[in-house]
């Protein structure tokens, strides 16, 4: 019996976007990418930390706004922009209801992760809202009075 490969194309998170905002509802989208983008994220060279979705007023069109994706460096003259916009592909109603969170006041469109399934690049979009500082303190503490639970827990089984 001959054994599935394991994949071992990386998960880009935005670890930034569980510090910074709430995210009150997730979707999965596919987004446009070329063949030289496709490679450079597969080597892990891509970054989601400053980047956000943005509705286009007209259309409705989700486009991926300032995600940086290194160039690929054995792609040569047929490279890719970096910075560039890409398209994001989701159905009508997710659509319809992103457009609808964004606009309520304090919720905006942060892409959470970037990963490969069934060949395919998926997205995962979520809907949040602004943290203040003292809910990012509170956020801190709980996770430090997690831990030291865990940490009893684990020095009273042995």
């Amino acid at each position: 019996m001959s054994k599935e490969k394991e994949s071992k194309t990386p998960t880009i998170i935005n670890r930034k976007a569980n510090h910074l905002y709430s995210i009150e509802d997730r979707f999965e989208v596919g987004i446009m990418l070329i063949g030289s983008e496709v490679k450079s994220i597969r080597d892990g060279k891509c970054s989601l930390n400053e980047a956000w979705v943005d509705i286009s007023e007209d259309k409705d069109e989700l486009w991926l706004v300032g995600a940086h994706i290194d160039e690929y460096i054995f792609a040569n003259r047929f490279n890719h922009i970096p910075a560039r916009r890409r398209k994001i592909l989701a159905h009508i109603s997710e659509i319809q209801k992103m457009r609808k969170a964004k606009e309520l006041k304090g919720l905006t469109l942060i892409p959470l992760k970037l990963y490969f399934k069934n060949r395919f690049a998926k997205l995962e979009v979520g809907i949040c809202r602004g943290k203040d500082q003292q809910d990012k303190r509170e956020d801190v503490m709980n996770r430090d009075a997690k831990l030291a639970v865990a940490r009893i827990a684990k020095a009273a089984r042995i």
